[in-house]
């Protein structure tokens, strides 16, 4: 059923809490995610979750790369597209009766499309700061791999060095180098994800317009999240690779999504595609069931209540 009616700045801020909250317990392991889906066949350092055990455990600190960029903007882009999903979803309803499927596909696709503004230039500066150690490894373990005139100690950049470097080189269309690719990911993920957590999370509700437990709407968000994420894992990674300004000697370079494809294909085979799957389905499952969990605590409503309402 739809909403009666919808505070979409209750929503906005209850995606923003919830994106929060979900980014800060998983972000370790998208951290793994990011540098197994980089490395490329001749310049690998991981070859399994042993990264753990290898690279974050002995260096702690530094597996917190690229967290600021994604807390400081994880905010308005899990806002826009739980609230940008409850607003189609609202406004594709008919008289309040049940949305079909193709229509909480298209709310999912408008959910999708909206909040690339905010995840393409977020996720084009967390893939530099996450990806910088993995470089900085391969450079100490792979020596053969550095260019001529020996080993250049590379440090690595912050945030705003980055984003400043990014906007003077290339104007605002370097952070969002990626977008095509972005979209490619994020709409169909958003079109499987949504229609399958809101029929997941129906099932548990009690009675027909109560509620579900916090416990079913954890669990429908881990099982379509996951779902969602291993499905949409090819372009992901293929998003990755193009976002990467830094890259080992060995390593290759890419144009565009088409010239990634076809090289992936060509030198690292078809299995390259399913690269750090499992670490996704690890991050996405307890994200987006903690971000249910958190939305539909209705963080939003409750600050909002205790403001004074403006007299007409």
């Amino acid at each position: 059923m739809a909403d009666k009616q919808i505070s979409l700045p209750a929503k906005l801020i209850n995606g923003g809490v919830a994106g929060l909250i979900g980014v800060t317990c998983v972000f370790p392991i998208d951290l793994a995610k990011t540098r197994l889906q980089n490395q490329q066949n001749g310049s690998r350092l991981y070859t399994s979750i042993d990264y753990f055990v290898n690279d974050v455990i002995e260096n702690v600190c530094f597996s917190l790369s690229g967290a600021a960029v994604n807390l400081t903007l994880v905010t308005p882009e899990k806002a826009i597209k739980l609230a940008a999903n409850d607003f189609f979803r609202y406004h594709l309803s008919k008289d309040g009766q049940k949305l079909t499927l193709l229509r909480e596909m298209l709310a999912g696709c408008g959910a999708g499309t909206c909040q690339v503004i905010v995840t393409t230039p977020m996720e084009m500066l967390k893939i530099q700061l996450q990806d910088a150690g993995r470089i900085a490894a391969q450079r100490k373990l792979m020596p053969q791999s550095v260019a001529p005139g020996g080993p250049v100690e590379v440090k690595s950049p912050t945030a705003m060095q980055l984003t400043r470097q990014l906007l003077k080189e290339k104007g605002i269309a370097g952070l969002y180098k990626g977008l095509g690719a972005t979209l490619l990911r994020d709409v169909p993920f958003s079109i499987i994800y949504f229609p399958l957590f809101a029929n997941l999370n129906n099932l548990g509700k009690r009675g027909a317009d109560g509620p579900a437990p916090f416990y079913v709407s954890f669990l429908s968000g881990c099982i379509a999240g996951s779902t969602a994420a291993v499905a949409v894992n090819p372009v992901d990674v293929i998003k990755t690779r193009l976002q990467s300004l830094t890259r080992g000697s060995q390593e290759d370079t890419y144009s565009g999504v088409t010239d990634c494809i076809r090289k992936i294909l060509r030198h690292e085979g078809p299995t390259a595609f399913l690269k750090g799957a499992y670490c996704r389905a690890l991050v996405i499952a307890p994200l987006f069931g903690i971000v249910q969990v958190v939305y539909f605590l209705g963080v939003g409503e409750y600050i909002l209540s205790y403001l004074p309402k403006r007299n007409n």
